[in-house]
């Protein structure tokens, strides 16, 4: 921190409160500012006149690299909010001098919940806004994936699209972490959260683009991953006056009726074990798993997902859902077997209470877009299984009579995380490139009116280097 900000940040304890905030701000936009900052028109102009609009606290950086080529040394990223996601040999672009600005939204979270960390604020509603000084007239806004915090898209899409000139938002979603779920006052509350989070943001946003360019983004595109991809969706169906349109990345489907999470991923830790164990229960518990949406072939995967996704990700949002079901306890037991009192391996969304699909109405999709997306899915994704969610949620769209503002690529191979393809090479694409593939689909649809292909699976040749998969993913001819 320079010596500025550490003798800012002594004088805003000692005020307390708003007037705090306020000093360490005015000394943060003040102290990082190089010797030799341009004008009106250069490297980081305008930087000390940029305000985000309704933020509690806000910081503006010139960097030499707003791209993690630069921001992982000079600290303007978490490395740990994107550890996983991308494959190991994924490039990273250069060349994007700008400003950043990282700050939070007024917030109230729950006394109890575990705050964002980032920049040593122990704050939620934390948001990152990158202006490179080379801009094309657009602006990306995200959503994390998961529960991750506000950096955990620098990997896989704020790099790429600030090489390409894009302005880039993304926000932490007001609540982070494995304990989200204590997060506001009623079930369901904390994901209503994210919803809110993301269209403040694109509002902020939008409006800093403004002030530093003289002018409003040309388009702003949403864009997304896992819960990033259904806060895209969410958007569009939503709030489609703000986005130009939307590419959503294996978004997790919420429907009060089913199926959604909570129906498919029970199935699997009921089943699995018995499947993993071999003996004369394996083939039942196999076929158990097929029928719940887990698509043959994707077996080399579930040992993974067992340890580390479907137990956890069942139980934190079965908690903001449906918390009555263990009672007092807090997001149930561990990979408790079936029979054990209120185990999650039991829990049948069905039988659950009417509240518990109200709660989960109040966050739910319908399929009626506004703006054009491109929604790509992977078939060996076994978190989500493309069954359940987007071959779902792309009927939803045509039912609603949006189908003309859709296009769906199911991808061969892919699955729910990219970094998985660097232990199956031979058995997997990585996401990423089809994700870039779709994004300049969507680029040309609402720039030049050239429509994409229509949707399909777009297939995997067994035979391809993944080198070549990890920069080329064809969606075919148009």
């Amino acid at each position: 921190m320079p010596p500025a900000a550490r003798s800012a940040t002594t004088r805003a304890k000692a005020a307390g409160g708003a007037v705090a905030a306020a000093v360490l701000a005015s000394a943060l936009l003040t102290a990082a500012a190089p010797p030799g900052a341009a004008g009106a028109d250069g490297h980081c102009a305008r930087r000390a006149q940029l305000r985000v609009p309704g933020a509690a606290l806000q910081r503006a950086d010139c960097l030499a690299e707003l791209t993690t080529a630069g921001t992982v040394a000079s600290g303007h990223t978490d490395p740990a909010d994107w550890a996983g996601l991308t494959p190991k040999d994924l490039a990273v672009p250069t060349g994007v001098p700008g400003i950043q600005i990282d700050g939070y939204f007024p917030d109230t979270p729950a006394a109890t919940a575990a705050p964002n960390t980032n920049n040593g604020w122990n704050h939620d509603a934390q948001f990152v806004i990158r202006l490179p000084d080379h801009w094309n007239g657009g602006l990306v806004v995200a959503g994390s994936p998961g529960v991750r915090e506000q950096y955990a898209n620098d990997r896989a899409i704020g790099d790429w699209v600030l090489s390409r000139g894009y302005a880039f938002a993304a926000t932490d979603k007001g609540n982070t972490g494995t304990a989200f779920h204590r997060d506001g006052r009623a079930p369901g509350d904390a994901v209503a959260e994210w919803n809110i989070r993301v269209t403040q943001l694109t509002r902020a946003a939008r409006a800093v683009v403004a002030q530093r360019y003289h002018r409003a983004p040309s388009r702003t595109l949403a864009t997304g991953m896992s819960n990033g991809g259904y806060l895209v969706r969410w958007q569009l169906e939503n709030h489609p006056e703000l986005y130009d349109g939307g590419v959503d990345w294996e978004g997790t489907l919420w429907r009060a009726e089913g199926p959604n999470l909570l129906t498919f991923l029970p199935p699997a830790l009921a089943a699995y074990p018995r499947y993993a164990a071999g003996g004369p229960d394996a083939g039942e518990a196999h076929a158990r798993m097929l029928a719940a949406g887990y698509p043959a072939g994707s077996e080399f995967l579930w040992p993974f997902h067992h340890a580390y996704y479907w137990d956890l990700t069942q139980r934190i949002h079965r908690e903001e859902f449906d918390p009555g079901f263990d009672g007092p306890a807090e997001a149930g037991t561990p990979f408790c077997a079936p029979g054990t009192p209120a185990c999650d391996a039991d829990y049948a969304y069905a039988e659950r209470p009417a509240e518990v699909r109200r709660a989960v109405a109040g966050t739910a999709l319908t399929g009626r877009i506004g703006k054009p997306l491109i929604t790509l899915h992977g078939t060996l994704d076994v978190l989500l299984p493309i069954s359940r969610d987007s071959d779902v949620y792309a009927d939803m769209v045509r039912r609603a009579g949006r189908g003309g503002l859709l296009r769906y690529y199911r991808i061969e191979g892919g699955t729910h995380v990219d970094s998985l393809v660097d232990a199956f090479p031979d058995r997997l694409r990585p996401l990423t490139p089809c994700h870039r593939a779709a994004f300049t689909a969507l680029e040309d649809w609402i720039g030049r009116g050239v429509r994409p292909p229509l949707g399909h699976t777009v297939p995997r040749d067994p035979a391809a280097d993944p080198a070549t998969l990890l920069t080329s993913c064809p969606l075919g001819a148009r």
